[in-house]
């Protein structure tokens, strides 16, 4: 058993590409800017309904980007002393930005990893 699964680049290349986990073709998600999952997969017929992502990836988000956002945004508090709503404009740009841009990724990614690990429950 491979303990660093992290480390699966075909698993990394389908979440960055946010298609389907058995053929890599289909889209997961409805369009482009929207974070609903189809329910199957057009190309291959994976049925996607059956993943059990939840709020897997939204909690990791916010224990990863608060990890660094916020000793970050103390450092730049401490380096340059910007005004308070400078901070607040900044870092609501920066982490909407992160959380947006990362989201869909890391959904397929966990997606990814339930279909490797336990492929006889998608069927």
């Amino acid at each position: 058993m491979n303990i660093f699964v992290l480390t699966d680049t075909n698993l990394i290349k389908k979440a960055l590409s946010c298609t389907c986990p058995r053929c890599n073709e289909g889209a997961l998600f409805k369009s482009r800017y929207s974070y609903d999952l189809n329910e199957t997969c057009a190309t291959c017929g994976l049925d996607l309904t059956k993943n059990d992502s939840a709020d897997g990836p939204a909690v990791l988000l916010i224990f990863v980007l608060g990890a660094l956002l916020v000793p970050l945004a103390l450092i730049v508090d401490a380096w340059i002393e910007p005004p308070l709503w400078v901070h607040a404009i900044l870092w609501t740009i920066i982490t909407l930005g992160l959380i947006l841009g990362a989201l869909k990724p890391l959904k397929s990614y966990i997606i990814g990893l339930q279909f490797k690990h336990s492929p006889q429950d998608w069927k």
